[in-house]
């Protein structure tokens, strides 16, 4: 006797595909994330006992040790190696400038960047996080079409904005000052939980709206009676 296909109990089984990875999921996780941040701690931790160059040694050592970590645990070395690369990069201008606070340079520039990028493009009424959802829930633009899924997306760029906005303007003066033992706290406050704060609250805006993928038309049900 044949086994029952599964598809005709439920017809939409066959046409359903795979969840699509979640934004945490995208890049790389709580492990992701951390390789971002730990080597800033390190290297804030470090330096009021030494100068600069070690500081800057230590920092770069930790991101060697996640990449290694992933390796070991055969995971992809993609968000390590562009860890080390940040951090290789950030030390290499504090100890080639002498500044120790020049190690949190490039992140105060990225996040400028971030922020102007973000708030540009719901300005201009082309959200980058609606091109990452889309991408995600393999949607591609259609988004871009239903003017209430174009305006929460457009509001969660602009959360995005001030957030990046809101790293800026604690720590720019915190560098200006040469506090390096607070650059590295604020930057760790400001980092995992901030953006996971970031995540929810995009959540939140997003799946209110979320697309619904379209069913085969089924036999039309009967009509309740109106109560209005």
């Amino acid at each position: 006797m044949a086994a029952a296909d599964p598809t005709q109990s439920d017809p939409l089984a066959a046409e359903r595909e795979p969840e699509p990875p979640s934004m945490m999921e995208a890049l790389g996780g709580t492990l992701g994330i951390a390789e971002t941040s730990l080597p800033a701690v390190a290297y804030a931790a470090v330096y009021p006992f030494t100068d600069t160059n070690v500081a800057a040694i230590v920092a770069v050592a930790v991101a060697v040790v996640f990449g290694v970590a992933r390796l070991v645990r055969r995971q992809t070395p993609r968000h390590a190696l562009s860890g080390i690369i940040g951090v290789g990069f950030a030390a290499f201008v504090a100890a080639r400038s002498g500044k120790a606070e020049n190690f949190f340079l490039p992140g105060l520039l990225l996040n400028a960047a971030y922020a102007a990028a973000f708030f540009i493009s719901a300005s201009i009424r082309r959200p980058i996080v609606g091109y990452i959802v889309g991408q995600l829930d393999g949607e591609g633009t259609a988004w871009r079409e239903d003017p209430v899924r174009l305006r929460a997306f457009t509001r969660a760029s602009f959360l995005w904005s001030g957030l990046f906005g809101l790293r800026l303007a604690v720590q720019l003066p915190l560098y200006i000052a040469g506090a390096v033992v607070a650059l590295g706290v604020a930057r760790t406050a400001m980092g995992i939980p901030l953006f996971a704060l970031g995540l929810y609250l995009t959540y939140r805006l997003v799946q209110r709206h979320r697309a619904t993928p379209e069913t085969p038309d089924a036999p039309a049900a009967p009509q309740a009676p109106s109560i209005e």
